[in-house]
């Protein structure tokens, strides 16, 4: 190849990139704009917004020790009888005369905590898989052909298990902890990530700029990594938004089955709900919080991933 052919290919690939670069830039302010619009996307920042804030400040702004039994005279098991909502205590006291109000906040940070973890564990593990097995298809040749597909296949049968199912096997090997509901949760999303994360890859390895990238000659882990991979991790990233809410559930859920944190004493709203139902004749409400917590968490995060995946959506975007 002539310098000449070289220089003019440099200047296609510049282009393109720049043309790119803009056209990425213009669709990630539309699709601002659009959630700005959105009643959708508005109600979800806010509550997700609250709800990262009580968890940030919690253990700041909490009236009381979330741990102390203050109150343990005036709860009677025997006879199920628990102070409700009063001046002192806006939410009441627990089975062990403990502020309900003070548990729900810092509680918040638990929730948030497990969420968050499990989460970037489920993206980072599966996006690495996805990765991998994208690469190995576009510019592997036969041998990475073969590594896809046994990485894709062991994705799929992952993928069969329902993931409740999956993170109660990952929990029950590892033993009951705040650590292994991150893990065992983190674990069930893999899947998800990994198989999102390759089909974006591979629709965006037969792009302009990655052919004009290989004419002149670029290492392939470079275009891989340097452009494929960038340019592929937006419908990634709008998954982890929905994942979180899924990930608050299942967690609370490995709580509730007693696979969560040991520690009888620790303020998180899924070993809450699951020390509740012993007492949901006399007092309902000691589920009926954590549960609302859970919720209503889970909605926002929900809305706010929808919301983004709407904006992004082409289809929607021709439609304007």
């Amino acid at each position: 190849m002539t310098i000449a052919k070289i220089e003019k290919l440099d200047r296609l690939i510049e282009a393109t990139a720049t043309a790119r670069d803009a056209k990425s830039g213009s669709l990630w302010r539309q699709s601002i704009r659009r959630m700005r619009r959105s009643p959708m996307a508005i109600t979800g920042a806010v509550i997700v917004g609250l709800f990262v804030l009580v968890a940030i400040v919690g253990p700041w702004v909490a009236p009381y020790d979330p741990t102390a039994q203050t109150w343990g005279r005036e709860v009677f098991l025997n006879r199920n009888i628990f102070p409700g909502p009063r001046p002192e205590n806006w939410f009441g006291l627990d089975h062990l005369g403990r502020d309900m109000f003070s548990r729900m906040i810092v509680g918040a940070r638990q929730t948030l905590l497990v969420g968050v973890v499990a989460t970037l564990i489920g993206f980072v593990a599966g996006a690495f898989i996805g990765g991998v097995a994208a690469a190995a298809g576009t510019f592997g040749g036969r041998w990475g052909e073969r590594l896809e597909a046994v990485i894709m296949r062991a994705v799929d049968v992952a993928l069969a298990i329902p993931m409740l199912l999956l993170a109660l096997s990952v929990a029950a090997l590892l033993g009951p902890s705040l650590r292994t509901v991150m893990i065992a949760v983190g674990v069930a999303q893999i899947p998800i990530f990994a198989r999102l994360l390759r089909g974006s890859m591979l629709a965006q390895a037969h792009s302009d700029y990655v052919l004009a990238a290989i004419a002149i000659g670029v290492p392939k882990g470079r275009i891989v990594v340097s452009h494929i991979l960038p340019n592929s991790l937006g419908p990634v990233i709008v998954q982890a938004t929905l994942v979180l809410a899924t990930a608050i559930i299942e967690a609370a859920a490995l709580s509730y089955l007693g696979l969560g944190n040991p520690d009888p004493g620790s303020a998180e709203w899924g070993t809450m709900l699951a020390d509740a139902q012993r007492f949901l004749s006399g007092a309902p409400q000691l589920a009926i919080y954590p549960a609302v917590g859970i919720i209503v968490t889970a909605l926002g995060f929900t809305l706010l991933g929808e919301a983004m995946r709407e904006s992004l959506d082409p289809r929607l975007r021709r439609q304007e």
